[in-house]
């Protein structure tokens, strides 16, 4: 078993990654947590797969349990569904010594999160991330939101599960789609991390590749990740290197309107900018093309029409990033060598080339 610990000013946290781990969840959960109620929040997807397993396995260790289910998609992310989940704990009567265990996705770590952190003020969170997406990026860091309309994640808190276990068998029963969407994330880290990291991504040349090395490429993303959030826990500094890609990523993702996964989106928002800055000659040459190489070998989309869109340099000025009319660009001079570049957002249009003609 493989253990990341994320070590806060006011918080620890193990992150444990082993292939069958949720045949022994309830007792690696009761470690952490004396027995108490818990509500399993999944979506409809993975309820039918996962949750009566996980739910024998708390029973089992003394905990009382309540399965909560709702409606799979980015649109369940809403206030709406965070009030119907909240309603059920209080018809359940969960109190603060309660608990909440997110198993699922992303849409699942980042709505069941923030209902643990919102419900009477906080109660305790475990997060199970079942999706590659969910393993390797948005189930460590304590991030949890809402969206409203297409704003993506902007009514949230942070919010530190008190275990993240992750369990890559799970990622056989994904689509190829919803496999590869992930690795948008992983490739983005890599490319900042460089060594050993970039070296595993270069010979993964497929989805299969992808499930062959699930727990070296998910130990990777989530060990920079967690060295990142413990220097940084509030992204007033260098958290922000966690956005490479996403300043453009974001902007196309909501003017797909639904039609892109976030990660298919952080794949051309990553190739985007590494473009842009190799053509201002901020990036090494060459270094786009192997981005968008590794990312392309597996299926993941590299461009899109919507670059092209005169809406996104709206989108990109009204991110929720920009910081008092500025936004800091993530962008990276070589392969392991992150950069920040602060733009007024007046200039943004100078820097990034968009829309593209």
């Amino acid at each position: 078993m493989k253990k990341i610990t994320v070590a806060l000013t006011n918080k620890h946290y193990d992150v444990l990654i082993e292939k069958g781990l949720l045949n022994n969840a309830g007792k690696l959960i009761s470690s952490v947590w004396a027995p108490r109620k818990v509500a399993i929040v999944s979506d409809d997807n993975v309820a039918p797969l996962y949750q009566q397993q996980l739910a024998d396995q708390l029973t089992n260790n003394g905990f009382t349990v309540h399965c909560y289910q709702f409606p799979a998609g980015e649109a369940s992310k809403s206030l709406s569904q965070l009030q119907t989940l909240a309603q059920q704990l209080v018809t359940d009567n969960f109190n603060r010594d309660d608990g909440v265990v997110a198993l699922g996705g992303g849409v699942t770590g980042d709505l069941a999160g923030f209902l643990a952190a919102t419900y009477m003020r906080g109660i305790s969170l475990i997060q199970v991330p079942t999706s590659l997406l969910a393993q390797v990026d948005s189930s460590v860091g304590g991030k949890t939101a809402v969206d409203l309309g297409t704003t993506k994640n902007i009514v949230g808190s942070f919010y530190e599960p008190d275990l993240v276990l992750i369990d890559p068998t799970t990622l056989k029963t994904l689509t190829q789609r919803d496999l590869v969407e992930g690795y948008g994330e992983i490739v983005k880290v890599a490319a900042m991390t460089g060594g050993n990291f970039w070296q595993l991504i270069e010979k993964i040349e497929s989805p299969t590749d992808i499930l062959a090395n699930a727990m070296s490429l998910s130990e990777g993303s989530i060990q920079f990740k967690a060295d990142i959030v413990m220097a940084d826990e509030k992204e007033g500094g260098q958290r922000q290197l966690l956005n490479f890609g996403h300043t453009i990523g974001h902007a196309v993702e909501a003017l797909a309107n639904g039609k892109l996964r976030h990660g298919e989106a952080v794949s051309i928002g990553t190739v985007a900018i590494c473009q842009d800055f190799e053509e201002a000659g901020k990036t090494v040459a060459g270094v786009t093309a192997k981005i968008r190489t590794q990312l392309a070998a597996v299926g993941l989309p590299v461009s899109s029409p919507l670059l092209s869109s005169p809406q996104i340099l709206d989108k990109i000025k009204h991110d929720k990033k920009n910081h008092n009319g500025h936004l800091n660009l993530v962008y990276i001079k070589k392969i392991g060598q992150p950069a920040i570049l602060t733009v007024p957002e007046n200039q943004i249009s100078n820097t990034l080339k968009v829309p593209r003609q």
